[in-house]
């Protein structure tokens, strides 16, 4: 689930079950311990059984979905525990202070996209080398999916569960009243291929504006939408720094300040609670939507929005978000962790956690199984997620990422364009504001 500035707040929050059948929300709390290291000072319990565990930030689903319970049923010998942290605490330096100590490690511990890169290219001989666990195929993977978690040697040490493939989500009933199509196949077709034709739906939209209803939510979760279609963004091949330069941004740059300038943004921060208030109160009429954000969505904006909302493709291919098992060298259990984590991102149990977490597969086999191809979701008029949303993770590009893309990410959304969207300031203040942070980020 949800990634870098929105990942992080993202798995804070409770997620809709999206399936058919149309699960209930689900919210998380820590099961054993407080610092997602682990938990277990052993290798066993007292009835004799292995103990792995595993640590992760915020609710991946794991255990909602059943799939501790059914792996514990197919392997009685084993038990797991599970640690679960916000993740906005300190997961991520917590897990580079055990792995440096070589002690306090889960034997399984999640790993969030915008931490991958800095793993792979600093920590990766930590890690076990799961290319190489039985049962392991890469080609059951999206390409830019394996790719994220492989270091320079080849070496794999991370096996994707998630992905955040891009869509937008809008409310009908305010394009109707405002003269646009709703069907989901014309708003589709309203911005293919262009953010900027996005943009000109959107100044369509406001000369009908109906209820004062903003045309989208938020800067800020344009210009992730947007970057998010890029290779090379935050860093080039060579793994030199480029946002100052880079086509990426200052292309999602000028779309996301044009939206402000022009009115259609509702100037809001995603994930925050004023957020969350404008959607139960039906205050924009769209929302950038990688697969993740349907949870928050039905969440916040409640029965009362049910079937008003509906899901259409997004301009371009993108991925905003997603996670990693992996399995470290110092684990106390590594060889049945391999097995679970193996387990656990293989096809079949990534479309159980689709079905009843939201959680989209990174397991590209599981496109073609019914809990994903059939996929419906009531609440957004039956929209066909599964269909929706395996495009657009199957055309994402393989982006190139970089050891402090989640820090760059979040500077240019919550410094820069909040300076823009809340304060009154300039678009080049804004953009300078970004970039001063970000070089300061970097020199530390």
């Amino acid at each position: 689930m949800r990634r870098n500035t929105g990942s992080h707040r993202g798995r804070a929050v409770v997620l809709a079950a999206v399936a058919a059948l149309g699960a209930g929300l689900l919210s998380g709390c820590a099961d054993d311990g407080e610092d997602g290291s682990g938990g277990s000072s052993g290798g066993g319990d007292s009835k004799g059984k292995t103990v792995v565990t595993v640590g992760t930030y915020g609710v991946m689903g794991f255990k909602q979905a059943g799939l501790y319970d059914e792996y514990t049923k197919l392997h009685p010998n084993i038990k797991i525990e599970e640690n679960v942290i916000d993740p906005a605490s300190n997961y991520y330096p917590q897990l580079l202070t055990h792995l440096g100590s070589g002690s306090g490690l889960a034997d399984i511990q999640a790993v969030e996209v915008g931490n991958i890169n800095e793993v792979t290219t600093t920590q990766a001989d930590k890690f076990v080398d799961l290319s190489k666990a039985d049962g392991v195929k890469k080609e059951n993977f999206l390409d830019w999916k394996w790719a994220q978690a492989t270091a320079e040697d080849g070496k794999t040490i991370g096996l994707g569960t998630d992905v955040g493939p891009m869509a937008i989500c809008y409310r009908k009933d305010l394009f109707q009243q405002a003269g646009l199509p709703a069907d989901r196949d014309a708003v589709s077709k309203l911005w293919a291929g262009d953010w900027e034709k996005y943009l000109d739906a959107g100044k369509d939209y406001a000369k009908k504006a109906p209820g004062g209803a903003a045309f989208l939510d938020s800067a800020g979760g344009l210009f992730n939408a947007a970057v998010s279609g890029g290779s090379e963004v935050y860093y080039d091949k060579s793994g030199k720094p480029i946002y100052k330069d880079s086509p990426a941004v200052k292309k999602a740059w000028k779309l996301a300040t044009d939206a402000s300038a022009s009115k259609l943004s509702a100037g809001l921060q995603e994930f925050t609670k004023p957020w969350q208030q404008a959607l139960a109160n039906g205050k924009f009429a769209t929302v950038s939507c990688p697969a993740w954000m349907l949870g928050q969505i039905k969440e916040y904006a409640g029965d009362k929005y049910k079937g008003k909302w509906d899901v259409a493709a997004a301009p371009k291919p993108a991925n905003w978000g997603g996670s990693f098992l992996s399995v470290p060298q110092a684990a106390k259990n590594k060889d049945e962790a391999v097995k679970l984590a193996t387990w656990l991102t293989a096809p079949e149990q990534q479309a159980k956690l689709f079905e009843k977490q939201a959680s989209f597969p990174s397991a590209q086999a599981a496109y073609d199984l019914p809990q994903v191809a059939d996929a419906k979701l009531p609440y957004f008029d039956n929209a066909p997620i599964g269909k929706i949303f395996s495009e657009a993770a199957k055309n994402s590009p393989t982006q190139v990422l970089g050891p402090k893309d989640a820090v760059i990410k979040q500077n240019f959304t919550d410094v820069g364009l909040l300076q823009v969207e809340q304060q009154g300031k300039s678009a080049d203040e804004g953009w300078k504001a970004a970039i001063k942070t970000n070089d300061n980020a970097l020199d530390q």
